[in-house]
């Protein structure tokens, strides 16, 4: 919900605007850049895992960038009412040993004064499974648990 107020377009596109260049400093891996659009307060919730203030966003850029050498994002829908942003997006990432990613996920920015107070991240951590695993037997069980995941819906 939107704390029971209203925004005007104006507004609205401004958050808009400003999740663009937080993605925008995210794909140049540019940490300090990046923690300027949180709130000192700021929550990231991610894989089951809560990290707090500025540390927690820099602790959440760091597990990020040691798995990733190159990210790119493109926006699939983006939906803002009142102070939340909803964004589903398409990940293209290329690992350090040079393997690529492609991953469909959502997240849910929360703005507290245009600075980001709460993001919630959602997305197939087997996305990554699949493109981390080195040796021929976590290759075989990553590939029997997705095709096990979705069974009955094949």
């Amino acid at each position: 919900m939107n704390g029971g107020f209203t925004i005007s377009e104006q507004e609205s596109d401004k958050i808009k605007k400003i999740a663009m260049r937080l993605d925008n400093a995210l794909e140049k891996m540019a940490v300090e850049e990046v923690v300027h659009y949180f709130s000192e307060d700021c929550e990231i919730e991610l894989l089951n895992v809560k990290l707090v203030g500025k540390d927690g966003v820099r602790k959440w850029l760091q597990w990020l960038f040691k798995h990733v050498s190159e990210i790119r994002f493109k926006p699939v829908i983006i939906l803002v009412e009142g102070n939340v942003f909803f964004e589903e997006f398409i990940i293209n990432a290329k690992l350090h040993d040079g393997k690529q990613i492609t991953s469909k996920q959502a997240e849910v920015l929360i703005y507290k004064n245009y600075k980001i107070q709460s993001l919630r991240l959602y997305f197939d951590r087997l996305d990554f499974a699949d493109a981390v695993a080195k040796d021929f037997v976590s290759k075989g069980i990553v590939k029997q648990l997705i095709k096990k995941s979705i069974k009955e819906l094949t």
